[in-house]
């Protein structure tokens, strides 16, 4: 019974510190466009957006018919 309480203890030990080191990424992460639209650079964000629109004029996606 000793030994299976010591494992149980060092995976809960495991698992609390994968999560605080997931947690603490995901603070700490800083995504492209946060970083140009704190640097003040419209215009490298400009470049960066998508020039056509993804859905057709009128809004509706339509799915592929294969043939």
């Amino acid at each position: 019974m000793k030994f299976e309480s010591l494992m149980l203890r060092g995976l809960f030990v495991v698992c609390l510190l994968v999560c605080g080191l997931v947690l603490g990424a995901m603070v700490t992460a800083s995504p492209d466009a946060v970083r140009l639209a704190a640097a003040g650079s419209a215009g490298q964000l400009l470049i960066a957006a998508p020039t056509t629109c993804a859905l057709p004029p009128d809004g509706i996606v339509c799915p592929r018919i294969n043939g």
